[in-house]
């Protein structure tokens, strides 16, 4: 059964399996594209059947029921060499066992296939080759900001640079790249490695989140004293990431001399080439469109949304596509750093030259046929500040409220 799951999770895509135990059934969850889909096995009694196979395949303790457990194996579905990682939770029916399936025989995405637009691409590439200073992707959990980070460091992969990454855990394994994995229970925390990685001679140095003050703080010092630091921080978009670091307790000084941009990022799900339809929009959401990307629509424009066969199991959607907010810090941004002035920082962020809200990238990729409007007004929802500073005025109330 474990082998026909896992057959299944390879063919649809999946990024995760969730083995959910119930009262009278078993669910059994893959997320395809970042949405769950539920397949229900009535023969509830092989649930701990199951968690006893994934515990001895991964190294766990088969006699502890009563704690979370994490653990990793490898395993090989047809051509494809997975890399498992697993995570167990006591619940009320028993063991919860979530999956999240790394596939290594792909290998890790180049930067010019994560949906970049060729502007952003090109300004990315010449700030990840700088040779200091500090580059944070933001963006909430799944948003693919590690697939961005593997990106750039293997364009940055050569035999004359020493990289050293600080991971929690470490997704995918890289040749020539010194991979070292967050331990806390022997304190081997990101600050603790950090503080060792510097000793090493590094040239680039990747942190796989800024959690705490003193991470922060020994990150923007290494961007000060010659590395090139990579790093990612949970925020809802580029804008408001910079001054994140000073509330987490950083020194104003030190964010306005380190961090040279900032990259925030979704991802939407791409329409299924063979079923999308055309999708005439509406007059408000003609009017949404024009007021957030500043552009003018035809009456003739048409978007395409989702249908649904069997090619993409009938949800309309095959795949997902990156959306991108670039900003680079320039003086005036980095005086509102030094003063710890939010609403300076902000403004200066808005008139930056080159600058694209998140939310017109994801209009853009849909105005192309990418993805539908549906998705776009999701990433719309996610990030409150687009209602604030895109949609003013009380003549757009109806528009704000529609979208």
């Amino acid at each position: 059964m474990l082998q026909s799951i896992f057959l299944d999770a390879v063919q649809v895509r999946a990024s995760d399996i969730h083995i959910e135990p119930d009262e009278t059934v078993l669910r059994i969850r893959q997320r395809v594209d970042g949405v769950l889909q539920e397949q229900i096995v009535k023969e509830r009694r092989i649930a701990s059947a199951l968690v006893l196979r994934l515990k001895l395949m991964s190294g766990l303790d088969i006699s502890e029921k009563r704690l979370p457990q994490d653990g990793r194996f490898s395993l090989k579905i047809k051509d494809h060499k997975i890399d498992v990682r697993l995570s167990t939770m006591p619940v009320e029916y028993g063991e919860s066992v979530v999956m999240r399936l790394l596939n290594q025989t792909e290998g890790v995405t180049k930067l010019t296939k994560v949906g970049m637009p060729d502007d952003v691409l090109s300004r990315f590439r010449r700030l990840i080759h700088m040779p200091h200073g500090l580059i944070l992707v933001t963006g909430p959990t799944g948003s693919g900001k590690t697939t961005t980070l593997y990106g750039a460091l293997q364009e940055l992969n050569e035999v004359g640079k020493k990289i050293i990454t600080v991971e929690d855990p470490v997704e995918y394994r890289l040749s020539r790249i010194n991979q070292v994995q967050v331990n806390p229970k022997i304190d081997l925390t990101f600050a603790r490695i950090l503080r060792s990685a510097l000793r090493q001679d590094p040239d680039i140095l990747l942190v796989g989140e800024i959690r705490d003050t003193e991470t922060a703080e020994i990150a923007l010092r290494a961007a000060m004293t010659g590395h090139l630091v990579l790093s990612t921080l949970h925020t809802n978009d580029a804008v408001s990431s910079a001054m994140r670091l000073v509330d987490m307790g950083a020194e104003g000084f030190l964010a306005a001399t380190a961090i040279k941009a900032v990259l925030a990022q979704r991802l939407v799900r791409r329409l299924c080439e063979y079923c999308c339809t055309d999708h005439d929009p509406d007059s408000r959401e003609r009017a949404w469109i024009e007021k957030v990307a500043s552009v003018k629509l035809t009456p003739e424009t048409r978007l395409k949304q989702a249908s649904g066969c069997h090619r993409c199991n009938n949800t309309g959607y095959r795949g997902r596509i990156g959306v991108f907010e670039l900003l680079v810090i320039n003086d005036d941004m980095a005086d509102a750093l030094r003063s710890n002035d939010a609403g300076a920082f902000v403004k200066a962020a808005l008139a930056s030259k080159g600058y694209q809200p998140l939310v017109v990238s994801a209009i853009n990729e849909a105005l192309q046929g990418i993805t539908s409007l549906e998705e776009v007004f999701i990433v719309a929802e996610q990030i409150d500040e687009s209602g604030d500073w895109l949609m003013k005025g009380e003549e757009n109330q109806d528009v704000q409220k529609h979208a």
